[in-house]
């Protein structure tokens, strides 16, 4: 039944990933047809990320009182009510107003997963979780790809990821009895939550720590998220349609980067899995920051993706067994809140880098958003 459940929560992980990636592919496109600034992404993305934000901050307390299975279900829920509000978009007001759903779903479903899996399995697990999650990032640029083919028609790619992500919905609502029964085989991961408040928590350095590592994960992940495929455009002379395929290949990264950490927990502990992740990534950046075009670029793109891929799941996977399983909800809830506010403000950050001196500064940005990853997770290791 526990396997089954695992199955599930797999395809709902999938729902998560999918609209993650869709603005910054398609992005090229809605602001030539919108008239607006390149840098207004930047907007669009830290709307998201702000109901992100704030639905993480609230998520310890609503899993308390909802429970995990009803939190999974609504979320996966509002994010496809508000992909079809973007496939409908006529300007970019709207673009605004419909972010504002889509990431106060993925907030919460993404703090409740993340704790269920790291409580009630083992880091292997935890990894897959977060390469079905590439999974999704991955497969929404290609069918946007195949839409911005097809006379810009991004909408059509927003519209065909919404029945996707409907059907996970209803996948979701339907699943709700197999969590009672996973529950009652069980009976020994029923722990009581401890609920910490913040100034508990941004006190304890340790924990501190760990926040900041979340920071510099999701920095790296947000900027090529939202800036990767504009980079191409705008820096390596690629077409559009051609660099929403390419930026793919950052997906698969991740994706398989978060494959072969689940394989290899077997014999490496999660500490060994990121410290590997970071030698990857340094190495991308430095290949990315070699001035010639073409293949160079999306390799870099893959590595980042593939170094970067491990960090979150392993990170996540060790807050339990630092911290103890009563608190990690509280913990694991605030994790995400300043993984999404890094989500939020780097791009901004970026834009504005981007909007005065150009997409150029790409991977110099990627590199200083690296070394404070590194530094992070120093100072969680001399906490110890």
């Amino acid at each position: 039944m526990t396997t089954l459940l695992l199955i599930f929560i797999y395809i709902f992980y999938i729902g998560l990933g999918i609209p993650d990636s869709l603005l910054g592919t398609a992005w090229p496109a809605i602001y030539t047809e919108f008239h607006s600034p390149i840098s207004y992404v930047s907007f669009v993305s830290m709307i998201i990320s702000g109901g992100t934000v704030v639905s993480s901050l609230l998520s310890a307390r609503i899993i308390a009182k909802l429970g995990t299975p009803r939190v999974t279900a609504l979320s996966t829920s509002l994010t496809a009510v508000a992909l079809l509000g973007f496939s409908c978009s006529q300007n970019f007001l709207w673009l605004c107003l419909c972010a504002v759903p889509l990431g106060i779903g993925a907030g919460s479903i993404d703090t409740a997963l993340n704790n269920y899996v790291a409580v009630n399995y083992n880091a292997m697990q935890m990894s897959f979780l977060h390469c079905f999650y590439g999974i999704g990032v991955s497969l929404s640029p290609y069918l946007m790809s195949l839409a911005l083919s097809d006379d810009m028609n991004w909408r059509g790619g927003y519209r065909t990821v919404f029945f996707i992500q409907l059907c996970i919905a209803i996948l979701s609502i339907v699943s709700l009895p197999l969590w009672k029964k996973a529950k009652q085989r069980q009976p020994g991961k029923d722990i009581e939550m401890k609920l910490l408040s913040s100034r508990e928590m941004l006190g304890n350095p340790r924990i501190l720590a760990a926040f900041l590592t979340f920071v510099g994960i999701s920095a790296l992940e947000s900027t090529c998220l939202i800036w990767g495929s504009t980079f191409l455009v705008d820096a390596k002379g690629m077409g559009a349609d051609t660099a929403a395929k390419m930026i793919t290949f950052y997906f698969v990264g991740m994706a398989l980067g978060r494959f072969f950490s689940g394989l290899l927990s077997v014999r490496f502990n999660c500490r060994q899995l990121i410290r590997a992740g970071q030698a990857i990534i340094l190495a991308a950046v430095l290949l990315l920051l070699l001035p010639v075009q073409g293949p160079s670029a999306i390799l870099g793109l893959f590595l980042i993706g593939m170094g970067n891929g491990p960090l979150f799941p392993n990170m996540t996977h060790l807050t339990p067994v630092l911290f103890g399983i009563e608190s990690s909800q509280s913990i694991i809830s605030m994790e995400m809140a300043f993984s999404n506010a890094s989500i939020m403000l780097t791009p901004v950050f970026f834009g504005f880098i981007a909007q005065h001196a150009g997409t150029w500064c790409f991977p110099p940005f990627l590199l200083i958003m690296f070394l404070l990853l590194v530094f992070s997770t120093w100072m969680l290791d001399r906490k110890r």
